[in-house]
């Protein structure tokens, strides 16, 4: 055990707490939130198919 705690340090806080994975889970559920908003608004939706558009458009 001494060998361990000489070759990689005596390390107590390994991992994330429970708050913090709470944290971190509700940031990605608003990140998430707020990318399915902005996907499906009405003016992504535009520029999604207008790019569709002129891309079956175009010169063959």
């Amino acid at each position: 055990m001494t060998r361990w705690i000489t070759l990689y340090g005596a390390r107590r806080d390994a991992g994330m707490s429970t708050a913090e994975y709470a944290v971190g889970t509700l940031a990605a559920a608003g990140l998430a939130a707020l990318l399915y908003q902005i996907l499906t608004s009405d003016t992504v939706a535009g520029l999604l198919r207008g790019m569709v558009e002129r891309a079956f458009s175009g010169p063959v």
